[in-house]
Protein backbone atom coordinates (compact mmCIF):
# COMPACT_ATOMS: atom_id res chain seq x y z
CA UNK A 1 0.00 0.00 0.00
CA UNK A 2 1.42 3.24 -1.11
CA UNK A 3 2.46 5.50 2.44
CA UNK A 4 0.01 8.64 2.68
CA UNK A 5 1.51 10.52 5.39
CA UNK A 6 3.92 12.95 3.52
CA UNK A 7 5.91 14.67 5.11
CA UNK A 8 9.60 15.62 4.61
CA UNK A 9 11.04 13.29 1.95
CA UNK A 10 8.68 10.74 2.18
CA UNK A 11 7.66 9.02 -1.13
CA UNK A 12 4.23 10.71 -2.66
CA UNK A 13 1.49 8.42 -3.37
CA UNK A 14 -0.24 7.56 -6.59
CA UNK A 15 -3.29 6.87 -7.92
CA UNK A 16 -6.24 6.59 -5.54
CA UNK A 17 -3.52 6.87 -2.63
CA UNK A 18 -2.80 10.34 -3.54
CA UNK A 19 -6.20 11.36 -2.68
CA UNK A 20 -6.15 10.39 0.88
CA UNK A 21 -2.43 11.67 1.61
CA UNK A 22 -2.10 13.18 5.14
CA UNK A 23 -0.16 15.95 7.10
CA UNK A 24 1.97 14.32 9.79
CA UNK A 25 1.60 16.20 13.28
CA UNK A 26 4.62 16.63 13.50
CA UNK A 27 4.78 18.74 10.49
CA UNK A 28 1.34 20.36 11.54
CA UNK A 29 3.37 21.43 15.12
CA UNK A 30 6.48 22.14 12.93
CA UNK A 31 4.40 24.87 10.94
CA UNK A 32 3.04 25.89 14.25
CA UNK A 33 6.23 26.69 16.04
CA UNK A 34 7.42 28.56 13.31
CA UNK A 35 4.77 30.36 12.76
CA UNK A 36 4.57 34.39 13.10
CA UNK A 37 1.31 34.88 14.88
CA UNK A 38 1.38 36.16 18.23
CA UNK A 39 0.27 33.92 20.94
CA UNK A 40 -0.90 36.17 23.59
CA UNK A 41 -4.32 34.58 24.20
CA UNK A 42 -5.04 33.17 27.49
CA UNK A 43 -8.23 30.88 29.35
CA UNK A 44 -9.99 33.59 29.68
CA UNK A 45 -9.60 35.28 26.45
CA UNK A 46 -10.53 31.75 24.91
CA UNK A 47 -14.05 31.38 26.90
CA UNK A 48 -14.74 34.91 25.99
CA UNK A 49 -14.00 34.28 22.82
CA UNK A 50 -16.01 31.01 22.81
CA UNK A 51 -19.29 32.51 24.73
CA UNK A 52 -19.07 35.59 22.20
CA UNK A 53 -19.75 33.48 19.34
CA UNK A 54 -21.99 30.91 20.42
CA UNK A 55 -24.28 33.28 22.18
CA UNK A 56 -26.39 34.92 19.07
CA UNK A 57 -29.00 34.67 16.96
CA UNK A 58 -29.62 30.87 17.89
CA UNK A 59 -30.71 32.11 20.81
CA UNK A 60 -31.99 35.80 20.01
CA UNK A 61 -34.29 34.25 17.11
CA UNK A 62 -33.97 30.91 16.41
CA UNK A 63 -35.47 29.52 19.98
CA UNK A 64 -38.45 31.15 19.17
CA UNK A 65 -38.87 29.65 15.62
CA UNK A 66 -37.98 26.16 16.94
CA UNK A 67 -40.71 26.41 19.53
CA UNK A 68 -43.33 27.22 17.30
CA UNK A 69 -42.61 25.33 14.22
CA UNK A 70 -41.49 22.32 15.85
CA UNK A 71 -41.03 20.96 19.90
CA UNK A 72 -43.31 23.79 21.70
CA UNK A 73 -42.35 23.64 25.70
CA UNK A 74 -40.44 20.80 24.60
CA UNK A 75 -37.97 23.30 23.32
CA UNK A 76 -36.13 22.93 26.90
CA UNK A 77 -35.66 19.40 26.16
CA UNK A 78 -34.07 19.93 22.65
CA UNK A 79 -31.66 22.37 24.43
CA UNK A 80 -30.60 19.41 26.50
CA UNK A 81 -30.26 17.09 23.65
CA UNK A 82 -28.22 19.39 21.66
CA UNK A 83 -26.06 20.30 24.71
CA UNK A 84 -25.56 16.68 25.45
CA UNK A 85 -24.36 16.33 22.09
CA UNK A 86 -22.02 19.33 21.82
CA UNK A 87 -20.74 18.40 24.85
CA UNK A 88 -19.72 15.05 23.60
CA UNK A 89 -17.83 16.78 20.26
CA UNK A 90 -16.43 19.58 22.52
CA UNK A 91 -14.16 16.86 24.23
CA UNK A 92 -13.48 15.43 20.83
CA UNK A 93 -12.56 19.12 19.94
CA UNK A 94 -10.80 19.73 23.27
CA UNK A 95 -8.21 16.41 22.71
CA UNK A 96 -7.89 17.70 18.98
CA UNK A 97 -7.20 21.25 20.01
CA UNK A 98 -4.65 20.13 22.44
CA UNK A 99 -3.27 17.73 20.33
CA UNK A 100 -2.63 19.50 17.02
CA UNK A 101 -2.94 23.57 18.38
CA UNK A 102 -2.93 24.92 14.93
CA UNK A 103 -4.78 27.17 12.71
CA UNK A 104 -7.78 26.19 10.65
CA UNK A 105 -9.81 23.86 13.02
CA UNK A 106 -11.24 21.05 12.11
CA UNK A 107 -9.98 21.04 8.31
CA UNK A 108 -6.67 20.90 9.50
CA UNK A 109 -7.72 17.86 12.28
CA UNK A 110 -9.15 16.47 9.27
CA UNK A 111 -5.87 16.55 7.06
CA UNK A 112 -3.89 15.38 9.79
CA UNK A 113 -6.32 12.18 10.18
CA UNK A 114 -9.03 11.37 6.72
CA UNK A 115 -6.34 12.62 4.32
CA UNK A 116 -6.36 15.72 1.90
CA UNK A 117 -10.01 14.53 -0.34
CA UNK A 118 -11.62 14.31 2.96
CA UNK A 119 -10.11 17.89 4.61
CA UNK A 120 -10.89 19.55 1.51
CA UNK A 121 -14.73 18.07 1.87
CA UNK A 122 -14.62 19.07 5.57
CA UNK A 123 -13.55 22.51 3.94
CA UNK A 124 -16.32 23.37 2.14
CA UNK A 125 -18.92 21.93 5.96
CA UNK A 126 -16.83 24.37 7.15
CA UNK A 127 -17.71 27.29 4.77
CA UNK A 128 -21.18 26.05 5.82
CA UNK A 129 -20.41 26.63 9.06
CA UNK A 130 -18.88 30.04 9.41
CA UNK A 131 -19.82 31.50 6.15
CA UNK A 132 -23.38 30.75 6.35
CA UNK A 133 -23.34 31.32 9.86
CA UNK A 134 -22.58 34.62 9.55
CA UNK A 135 -25.13 35.36 7.07
CA UNK A 136 -27.71 33.79 9.48
CA UNK A 137 -26.94 36.21 12.55
CA UNK A 138 -26.40 38.98 10.23
CA UNK A 139 -30.84 38.68 9.79
CA UNK A 140 -30.79 37.97 13.04
CA UNK A 141 -28.87 41.53 13.49
CA UNK A 142 -31.48 42.85 11.29
CA UNK A 143 -34.27 41.90 12.81
CA UNK A 144 -33.36 43.19 16.03
CA UNK A 145 -32.47 46.50 14.01
CA UNK A 146 -35.48 46.85 12.50
CA UNK A 147 -37.95 46.24 15.55
CA UNK A 148 -35.63 48.69 17.89
CA UNK A 149 -36.52 51.42 15.13
CA UNK A 150 -39.82 50.54 14.70
CA UNK A 151 -41.16 49.76 18.35
CA UNK A 152 -39.18 51.97 19.94
CA UNK A 153 -37.73 54.62 17.91
CA UNK A 154 -41.13 54.56 15.65
CA UNK A 155 -38.49 54.57 12.42
CA UNK A 156 -40.22 52.25 9.91
CA UNK A 157 -38.02 50.95 7.45
CA UNK A 158 -39.73 49.99 3.96
CA UNK A 159 -40.41 46.43 4.40
CA UNK A 160 -39.01 45.63 0.60
CA UNK A 161 -35.76 46.39 2.16
CA UNK A 162 -35.92 44.39 5.83
CA UNK A 163 -36.57 40.77 4.11
CA UNK A 164 -35.13 38.56 1.50
CA UNK A 165 -36.92 37.94 -1.77
CA UNK A 166 -40.33 36.82 -1.10
CA UNK A 167 -40.57 36.79 2.12
CA UNK A 168 -43.91 37.90 4.43
CA UNK A 169 -42.56 41.02 6.62
CA UNK A 170 -44.72 41.33 10.01
CA UNK A 171 -45.40 43.62 12.56
CA UNK A 172 -45.82 42.09 15.87
CA UNK A 173 -49.40 42.08 15.83
CA UNK A 174 -48.83 39.33 13.25
CA UNK A 175 -50.36 41.60 10.22
CA UNK A 176 -48.56 41.44 6.69
CA UNK A 177 -46.89 44.76 6.03
CA UNK A 178 -45.60 43.63 2.59
CA UNK A 179 -43.03 41.27 0.95
CA UNK A 180 -38.90 41.87 0.92
CA UNK A 181 -37.20 42.54 -1.87
CA UNK A 182 -33.51 42.50 0.18
CA UNK A 183 -32.31 42.55 3.23
CA UNK A 184 -30.29 45.89 3.00
CA UNK A 185 -29.81 45.85 7.30
CA UNK A 186 -28.16 42.65 7.31
CA UNK A 187 -25.41 43.09 3.91
CA UNK A 188 -25.23 46.45 5.51
CA UNK A 189 -23.93 44.80 9.03
CA UNK A 190 -21.44 42.30 7.37
CA UNK A 191 -19.74 44.64 4.74
CA UNK A 192 -19.15 46.56 8.21
CA UNK A 193 -17.84 43.90 10.15
CA UNK A 194 -15.69 42.55 6.88
CA UNK A 195 -13.97 46.26 6.26
CA UNK A 196 -13.17 46.18 10.53
CA UNK A 197 -11.42 42.59 10.19
CA UNK A 198 -10.14 44.26 6.76
CA UNK A 199 -7.97 46.90 8.32
CA UNK A 200 -7.67 45.05 11.85
CA UNK A 201 -8.25 46.73 14.92
CA UNK A 202 -5.73 46.28 18.16
CA UNK A 203 -8.56 46.50 20.59
CA UNK A 204 -10.95 44.23 19.26
CA UNK A 205 -10.06 41.68 21.83
CA UNK A 206 -10.84 44.19 24.54
CA UNK A 207 -13.97 45.25 22.55
CA UNK A 208 -15.17 41.54 22.48
CA UNK A 209 -14.82 40.91 25.69
CA UNK A 210 -17.31 44.04 26.86
CA UNK A 211 -19.59 43.03 24.48
CA UNK A 212 -19.49 39.28 25.44
CA UNK A 213 -20.17 41.21 29.27
CA UNK A 214 -23.20 43.61 27.73
CA UNK A 215 -24.57 40.42 25.82
CA UNK A 216 -24.36 38.13 29.04
CA UNK A 217 -26.10 40.75 31.28
CA UNK A 218 -28.72 41.42 28.61
CA UNK A 219 -29.38 37.38 29.18
CA UNK A 220 -29.39 36.66 32.83
CA UNK A 221 -31.42 40.51 33.10
CA UNK A 222 -34.13 38.75 30.93
CA UNK A 223 -34.17 35.50 32.57
CA UNK A 224 -34.11 37.22 36.54
CA UNK A 225 -37.04 39.93 35.77
CA UNK A 226 -39.09 37.74 33.10
CA UNK A 227 -39.55 35.03 35.84
CA UNK A 228 -41.73 37.33 37.29
CA UNK A 229 -43.75 37.27 34.12
CA UNK A 230 -44.12 33.88 33.42
CA UNK A 231 -47.12 31.63 33.43
CA UNK A 232 -46.17 28.63 34.19
CA UNK A 233 -49.52 26.81 32.77
CA UNK A 234 -47.94 27.42 29.18
CA UNK A 235 -45.26 24.98 29.93
CA UNK A 236 -47.89 22.57 30.13
CA UNK A 237 -47.91 20.03 28.37
CA UNK A 238 -44.29 20.27 27.80
CA UNK A 239 -44.83 17.90 24.42
CA UNK A 240 -47.55 18.97 22.53
CA UNK A 241 -49.39 15.97 20.56
CA UNK A 242 -47.93 15.38 17.23
CA UNK A 243 -49.76 17.32 14.14
CA UNK A 244 -49.21 14.71 11.15
CA UNK A 245 -46.60 15.88 8.28
CA UNK A 246 -47.90 16.83 5.09
CA UNK A 247 -46.11 16.77 1.62
CA UNK A 248 -44.72 20.43 2.20
CA UNK A 249 -44.13 20.17 5.86
CA UNK A 250 -42.80 18.23 8.55
CA UNK A 251 -45.14 17.37 11.51
CA UNK A 252 -44.66 19.30 14.32
CA UNK A 253 -44.84 18.71 18.47
CA UNK A 254 -44.47 15.17 19.89
CA UNK A 255 -41.29 13.64 20.39
CA UNK A 256 -39.88 14.10 16.65
CA UNK A 257 -40.81 17.39 16.87
CA UNK A 258 -38.74 17.86 19.72
CA UNK A 259 -36.09 16.20 17.42
CA UNK A 260 -36.33 18.89 14.98
CA UNK A 261 -36.38 21.58 17.29
CA UNK A 262 -32.61 19.86 18.68
CA UNK A 263 -31.94 20.22 14.79
CA UNK A 264 -33.03 23.76 14.46
CA UNK A 265 -31.52 25.22 17.76
CA UNK A 266 -27.87 23.27 17.16
CA UNK A 267 -27.45 26.69 15.64
CA UNK A 268 -27.30 28.39 18.80
CA UNK A 269 -24.66 26.03 20.12
CA UNK A 270 -22.36 27.13 17.12
CA UNK A 271 -19.26 28.75 18.28
CA UNK A 272 -17.30 26.87 20.80
CA UNK A 273 -15.14 25.46 18.22
CA UNK A 274 -14.38 28.58 16.94
CA UNK A 275 -12.08 28.26 19.36
CA UNK A 276 -10.23 25.87 17.84
CA UNK A 277 -9.25 28.43 15.50
CA UNK A 278 -6.77 30.58 17.50
CA UNK A 279 -4.58 27.89 18.18
CA UNK A 280 -1.65 29.03 16.91
CA UNK A 281 -2.20 32.44 18.90
CA UNK A 282 -2.95 30.36 22.50
CA UNK A 283 -0.04 31.41 24.98
CA UNK A 284 -0.35 27.48 26.25
CA UNK A 285 -3.10 25.70 23.53
CA UNK A 286 -2.47 22.48 25.16
CA UNK A 287 -4.00 23.74 28.71
CA UNK A 288 -5.84 26.50 27.54
CA UNK A 289 -7.74 25.05 24.64
CA UNK A 290 -10.02 22.29 26.12
CA UNK A 291 -10.61 25.26 29.17
CA UNK A 292 -11.92 27.77 26.28
CA UNK A 293 -14.28 24.98 24.33
CA UNK A 294 -15.71 23.03 26.91
CA UNK A 295 -15.65 26.38 29.37
CA UNK A 296 -17.66 28.47 26.79
CA UNK A 297 -20.33 25.34 26.26
CA UNK A 298 -21.16 25.08 29.71
CA UNK A 299 -21.82 28.90 30.44
CA UNK A 300 -23.88 29.02 27.48
CA UNK A 301 -25.88 25.65 28.12
CA UNK A 302 -27.14 26.74 31.32
CA UNK A 303 -28.24 30.33 30.02
CA UNK A 304 -29.82 28.32 26.85
CA UNK A 305 -32.14 26.50 29.00
CA UNK A 306 -33.24 28.91 31.64
CA UNK A 307 -34.03 31.61 28.67
CA UNK A 308 -36.06 29.31 26.53
CA UNK A 309 -38.07 28.33 30.42
CA UNK A 310 -38.80 31.79 30.41
CA UNK A 311 -39.64 32.55 26.62
CA UNK A 312 -42.46 30.23 26.92
CA UNK A 313 -43.17 31.21 30.14
CA UNK A 314 -43.99 34.87 29.13
CA UNK A 315 -45.33 34.06 25.01
CA UNK A 316 -47.24 31.34 24.08
CA UNK A 317 -45.73 29.29 22.02
CA UNK A 318 -47.71 28.98 18.89
CA UNK A 319 -46.79 32.87 19.02
CA UNK A 320 -43.04 32.77 18.71
CA UNK A 321 -42.17 32.26 14.78
CA UNK A 322 -41.54 35.78 14.49
CA UNK A 323 -38.13 37.54 13.89
CA UNK A 324 -36.63 38.66 17.15
CA UNK A 325 -38.98 36.44 20.15
CA UNK A 326 -36.88 37.78 22.65
CA UNK A 327 -38.30 41.27 21.79
CA UNK A 328 -41.54 40.24 21.37
CA UNK A 329 -41.09 38.79 25.23
CA UNK A 330 -39.96 42.37 26.83
CA UNK A 331 -42.44 43.84 25.21
CA UNK A 332 -45.55 41.97 26.57
CA UNK A 333 -43.64 42.96 29.89
CA UNK A 334 -44.54 46.35 29.11
CA UNK A 335 -40.71 47.75 30.13
CA UNK A 336 -40.15 50.51 27.71
CA UNK A 337 -36.66 51.06 29.14
CA UNK A 338 -35.78 47.07 29.71
CA UNK A 339 -37.14 46.53 25.88
CA UNK A 340 -34.37 48.89 24.41
CA UNK A 341 -31.55 47.61 26.49
CA UNK A 342 -32.35 44.17 25.45
CA UNK A 343 -32.56 45.28 21.74
CA UNK A 344 -29.52 46.98 22.24
CA UNK A 345 -27.59 44.17 23.63
CA UNK A 346 -28.82 41.48 20.89
CA UNK A 347 -27.43 43.80 18.55
CA UNK A 348 -23.90 44.51 19.90
CA UNK A 349 -24.09 40.90 21.09
CA UNK A 350 -25.14 39.47 17.42
CA UNK A 351 -22.02 42.01 15.71
CA UNK A 352 -19.27 40.04 18.03
CA UNK A 353 -20.92 37.35 16.40
CA UNK A 354 -20.43 37.95 12.84
CA UNK A 355 -17.11 39.24 13.62
CA UNK A 356 -15.77 35.99 15.45
CA UNK A 357 -17.87 33.67 12.57
CA UNK A 358 -16.01 35.50 9.26
CA UNK A 359 -12.58 35.81 11.41
CA UNK A 360 -13.00 31.92 12.06
CA UNK A 361 -13.77 31.38 7.90
CA UNK A 362 -11.22 33.72 6.76
CA UNK A 363 -8.33 31.96 8.52
CA UNK A 364 -9.46 28.29 7.36
CA UNK A 365 -9.39 29.45 4.09
CA UNK A 366 -5.69 30.85 4.76
CA UNK A 367 -4.75 27.62 5.64
CA UNK A 368 -6.14 25.96 2.93
CA UNK A 369 -4.51 28.53 0.54
CA UNK A 370 -1.49 28.31 2.00
CA UNK A 371 -1.56 24.06 1.28
CA UNK A 372 -2.34 24.91 -2.06
CA UNK A 373 -5.65 23.46 -2.21
CA UNK A 374 -7.58 27.13 -3.07
CA UNK A 375 -5.67 30.04 -4.88
CA UNK A 376 -2.99 32.10 -3.32
CA UNK A 377 -4.37 35.08 -3.59
CA UNK A 378 -6.67 33.92 0.27
CA UNK A 379 -2.92 34.19 1.45
CA UNK A 380 -2.28 37.44 0.46
CA UNK A 381 -1.65 39.41 3.51
CA UNK A 382 -1.44 43.31 3.13
CA UNK A 383 1.60 45.00 3.74
CA UNK A 384 0.09 47.51 6.18
CA UNK A 385 -3.10 46.38 7.91
CA UNK A 386 -1.40 42.80 8.09
CA UNK A 387 -4.48 41.04 7.38
CA UNK A 388 -5.13 38.53 4.57
CA UNK A 389 -7.02 41.33 2.71
CA UNK A 390 -8.58 39.66 -0.27
CA UNK A 391 -9.42 36.68 1.47
CA UNK A 392 -11.74 38.86 4.34
CA UNK A 393 -13.49 41.18 1.11
CA UNK A 394 -13.91 38.02 -1.03
CA UNK A 395 -15.44 36.30 1.94
CA UNK A 396 -17.58 39.41 3.28
CA UNK A 397 -18.84 40.00 -0.21
CA UNK A 398 -20.67 36.24 -0.77
CA UNK A 399 -21.61 36.33 3.01
CA UNK A 400 -23.06 39.81 2.86
CA UNK A 401 -24.93 38.67 -0.65
CA UNK A 402 -26.38 35.67 1.33
CA UNK A 403 -27.31 37.47 4.17
CA UNK A 404 -29.38 39.83 1.90
CA UNK A 405 -31.13 37.66 -0.36
CA UNK A 406 -31.88 33.97 1.55
CA UNK A 407 -34.31 33.94 4.42
CA UNK A 408 -33.40 32.91 7.56
CA UNK A 409 -34.87 29.55 7.82
CA UNK A 410 -32.98 28.52 4.56
CA UNK A 411 -29.49 29.89 5.99
CA UNK A 412 -30.29 27.89 9.41
CA UNK A 413 -30.98 24.89 7.83
CA UNK A 414 -27.94 24.98 5.78
CA UNK A 415 -25.77 25.80 8.51
CA UNK A 416 -26.86 23.02 11.20
CA UNK A 417 -26.58 20.49 8.07
CA UNK A 418 -22.77 21.62 7.62
CA UNK A 419 -21.73 22.23 11.18
CA UNK A 420 -23.64 18.38 11.83
CA UNK A 421 -21.28 16.86 9.64
CA UNK A 422 -17.96 18.68 10.45
CA UNK A 423 -18.92 17.52 13.66
CA UNK A 424 -19.34 13.68 13.05
CA UNK A 425 -15.98 13.88 10.88
CA UNK A 426 -14.05 15.23 14.18
CA UNK A 427 -15.41 12.63 16.20
CA UNK A 428 -14.37 10.49 13.70
CA UNK A 429 -10.87 11.90 14.03
CA UNK A 430 -10.73 11.08 17.37
CA UNK A 431 -11.54 7.49 17.09
CA UNK A 432 -9.04 7.04 14.03
CA UNK A 433 -5.75 8.91 15.86
CA UNK A 434 -6.38 7.05 19.16
CA UNK A 435 -5.93 4.07 17.25
CA UNK A 436 -3.18 5.09 14.16
CA UNK A 437 -1.30 7.07 16.55
CA UNK A 438 -1.55 5.67 19.94
CA UNK A 439 1.56 7.18 21.73
CA UNK A 440 0.45 10.69 20.34
CA UNK A 441 1.11 13.09 23.03
CA UNK A 442 -2.55 13.90 24.28
CA UNK A 443 -2.15 16.40 27.11
CA UNK A 444 -5.99 16.45 27.18
CA UNK A 445 -7.81 12.87 26.42
CA UNK A 446 -11.42 12.82 25.69
CA UNK A 447 -12.87 10.08 28.82
CA UNK A 448 -14.91 7.55 28.20
CA UNK A 449 -13.44 6.66 24.96
CA UNK A 450 -14.84 5.30 22.92
CA UNK A 451 -17.75 5.89 23.82
CA UNK A 452 -17.91 9.42 23.37
CA UNK A 453 -17.25 10.00 20.33
CA UNK A 454 -19.06 7.26 18.97
CA UNK A 455 -22.28 8.76 20.54
CA UNK A 456 -21.31 12.40 19.36
CA UNK A 457 -20.53 11.20 15.63
CA UNK A 458 -23.82 9.22 15.71
CA UNK A 459 -25.63 11.90 17.55
CA UNK A 460 -24.82 14.46 14.79
CA UNK A 461 -25.98 12.14 12.00
CA UNK A 462 -29.23 11.35 14.01
CA UNK A 463 -29.76 15.57 14.14
CA UNK A 464 -28.92 15.81 10.45
CA UNK A 465 -32.04 13.80 9.26
CA UNK A 466 -34.45 16.03 10.40
CA UNK A 467 -33.02 18.80 8.38
CA UNK A 468 -32.10 16.62 4.68
CA UNK A 469 -35.99 14.87 5.09
CA UNK A 470 -37.36 17.99 5.40
CA UNK A 471 -39.94 18.09 2.28
CA UNK A 472 -40.38 21.97 1.97
CA UNK A 473 -38.98 23.93 -0.92
CA UNK A 474 -37.15 27.35 -0.17
CA UNK A 475 -36.16 29.83 -2.10
CA UNK A 476 -32.21 30.25 -3.04
CA UNK A 477 -32.23 33.13 -4.87
CA UNK A 478 -34.57 32.60 -7.85
CA UNK A 479 -34.54 29.11 -7.70
CA UNK A 480 -36.20 26.71 -4.75
CA UNK A 481 -34.64 23.64 -3.68
CA UNK A 482 -35.19 21.67 -0.39
CA UNK A 483 -32.45 21.92 2.11
CA UNK A 484 -31.29 18.28 1.06
CA UNK A 485 -31.37 19.06 -2.44
CA UNK A 486 -29.52 22.03 -2.10
CA UNK A 487 -26.97 20.90 -0.14
CA UNK A 488 -26.23 17.81 -2.19
CA UNK A 489 -25.67 19.76 -5.36
CA UNK A 490 -23.20 22.32 -3.09
CA UNK A 491 -20.98 19.22 -2.31
CA UNK A 492 -21.18 17.52 -5.75
CA UNK A 493 -20.03 21.10 -6.96
CA UNK A 494 -17.31 21.49 -3.98
CA UNK A 495 -15.79 18.43 -5.21
CA UNK A 496 -15.73 19.06 -8.75
CA UNK A 497 -13.32 22.47 -7.77
CA UNK A 498 -11.21 19.72 -5.91
CA UNK A 499 -10.48 17.60 -9.14
CA UNK A 500 -10.23 20.80 -11.36
CA UNK A 501 -7.90 22.86 -8.82
CA UNK A 502 -7.10 21.54 -5.58
CA UNK A 503 -5.49 18.09 -6.20
CA UNK A 504 -3.51 19.57 -9.07
CA UNK A 505 -1.87 22.79 -6.53
CA UNK A 506 -1.63 20.71 -2.76
CA UNK A 507 1.81 21.69 -1.86
CA UNK A 508 1.61 18.17 -0.05
CA UNK A 509 1.30 16.16 -2.97
CA UNK A 510 4.22 18.45 -5.01
CA UNK A 511 6.26 17.93 -1.59
CA UNK A 512 6.52 21.73 -1.11
CA UNK A 513 6.30 21.17 2.81
CA UNK A 514 4.74 24.38 4.13
CA UNK A 515 7.57 25.34 7.12
CA UNK A 516 6.38 28.46 8.78
CA UNK A 517 8.38 30.97 7.11
CA UNK A 518 6.10 32.53 4.59
CA UNK A 519 4.88 36.05 5.62
CA UNK A 520 1.56 35.50 8.01
CA UNK A 521 -0.92 37.96 8.66
CA UNK A 522 -1.00 39.58 11.95
CA UNK A 523 -4.45 38.91 13.03
CA UNK A 524 -3.55 37.79 16.61
CA UNK A 525 -2.68 41.70 16.61
CA UNK A 526 -4.87 43.08 14.84
CA UNK A 527 -7.89 40.73 14.80
CA UNK A 528 -9.38 39.40 17.95
CA UNK A 529 -6.34 39.64 20.53
CA UNK A 530 -5.59 41.98 23.46
CA UNK A 531 -2.70 44.40 22.23
CA UNK A 532 -0.29 43.39 24.24
CA UNK A 533 2.72 42.75 22.77
CA UNK A 534 4.83 39.68 23.44
CA UNK A 535 8.04 40.02 25.66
Amino acid sequence: MANTNVGGGAKRPGGLGRLFIRKSVEQMHAEHEHGELKKTLGPLNLILLGIGCIIGTGIFVLTGQAAAAHAGPGILLSFVITGVLCGFVALCYAELASAVPVSGSAYSYTYASLGEIAAWAMGLLLLLEYGLAASTVAVGWSNYVTSLLSENMHIALPPELIAAPGTEVRNAAGEVLGIGVVNLPALLGILGVTVLLTVGVSESALANNIIVVIKVSVILAFIVIGAGYVNVDQWTPLIPERIPSTETEQGRYGWYGVVSGASVIFFAYLGFEAVSTAGAESKNPKKDMPIGIIGSLIVCTILYILTSAVLVGIVPYDQLDVAAPIALAVDRMNLPIFSVLVKVGAIAGLSSVMLVLLYGQTRIFYTMSRDGLIPGLFSSVHKTFKTPWLNTLLVGAVVSVAAGFLSLDALSNLTNVGSLIAFAMVCITVLYLRFARPNMERPFRVPLFPFVPIAGAAMCFYLTYPLLSDPEPRPFFDISFTTGQFFLWYLVLGMILYFVYGMWNSKLAKGQVVTGHEPEPDLGARGLQDDNPPN
